[in-house]
């Protein structure tokens, strides 16, 4: 059983992550609250099986409601035609042909 250091215990009561070390082995642990740990578990997604279609429909809901769909973006719909006009269309001449 690890006992706290008083430290560490204020640490993990205000919330913060404690960093445990096993010299043994050189690794480094992180302590948390469980109530912290339950919450950044659930943030990340750590709970569920997430399918292609899951992610693409956050995504495009994220993309949403951060305004990326307004029609001040439509600009980076063409953003390399418009800068880029030859792209894809460029030939190199290779030195030996001259």
């Amino acid at each position: 059983m690890i006992e706290l250091s008083d430290e560490q215990r204020r640490q993990l009561q205000s919330g913060k992550a404690v960093e445990i070390a096993d010299h043994p082995t050189a690794e480094v642990y992180v302590i948390l609250r469980k109530d912290i740990y339950e919450k950044d578990r659930s943030l990340l997604g750590c709970e569920a099986e997430w399918t292609e279609e899951d992610l693409r429909s956050l995504l495009a809901r994220s993309a949403k409601d951060n305004g990326w769909n307004g029609a001040s973006m439509d600009a980076y719909d063409c953003y390399d035609e418009a800068c880029f006009p030859h792209a894809g269309q460029t030939k190199v001449k290779s030195p030996a042909s001259g």
